[in-house]
């Protein structure tokens, strides 16, 4: 799946000249958590957030009073952007202007990666510089939620065919089992050998349910036992 195939097009947009309690307006009318910034042109130039929001002398959630030293040790430029965000009165002021955006072909897997390792919860999708939608992590969980069931073939496996399938799995892992150690039984999959973590055991398993045809699996993994030195 792509982006363009998840994303969320009815997009609320906030402009660089909008005060900020008109953006806060709009974020909490809407129920959402960001808005893309768009020029005149509609070009994106920004996104501003619930996080650009907190630190509001307004509402008295401004920075705390550092103490003397922690003060003298602040930059310059630390101290007059802390000031910004509490005190600007427009979104142009307060907005995250080094946007991180992907296009309508970027597949669902790179979006992922790039919401994980990012730390964000959403990113513009944009199309000939103007954005046509965007993806959150909200659906990503609703594209897993629609995901189709994949139908169970319509002859069973033999025990044979599902301990091959099994063991193809997990190849090329470096927390796999070696063939003798996957055992097939009336389509109950077991599972032998010594393992490192309860990580390695539950991908062993999951790669296992995961084959179509088998019925159950049966975990019989232990850790290594260290003998005592003499």
């Amino acid at each position: 799946m792509r982006a363009v195939d998840v994303m969320t097009t009815s997009v609320i947009f906030a402009s660089p000249e909008m005060s900020v309690r008109e953006a806060a307006g709009l974020l909490v009318k809407h129920s959402i958590s960001a808005m893309p910034v768009t020029d005149a042109d509609g070009n994106l130039v920004g996104i501003v957030s619930e996080g650009d929001l907190l630190r509001r002398s307004e509402i008295g959630t401004g920075v705390r009073q550092r103490s003397w030293w922690l003060q003298f040790l602040a930059s310059t430029r630390e101290l007059a952007g802390e000031y910004v965000k509490e005190h600007a009165q427009t979104v142009n002021d307060v907005m995250i202007t080094d946007v991180i955006t992907v296009d309508e072909e970027t597949p669902l897997v790179e979006v992922a990666d790039l919401l994980e390792r990012r730390r964000i919860k959403r990113v513009p999708v944009v199309k000939n510089g103007k954005v046509t939608g965007i993806v959150s992590r909200a659906n990503l969980v609703r594209a897993l939620a629609s995901a189709d069931l994949r139908t169970a073939p319509v002859t069973a496996p033999g025990d044979a065919e599902l301990r091959d399938a099994v063991v193809n799995a997990m190849a090329g892992q470096r927390w796999a089992l070696p063939r003798e150690h996957v055992i097939v039984a009336d389509g109950v999959v077991h599972l032998w050998g010594t393992i490192t973590s309860e990580e390695q055991r539950t991908a062993l398993c999951v790669s296992a349910q995961n084959v179509p045809g088998v019925k159950e699996v049966s975990s019989h993994l232990d850790y290594a036992v260290v003998l005592p030195a003499m």
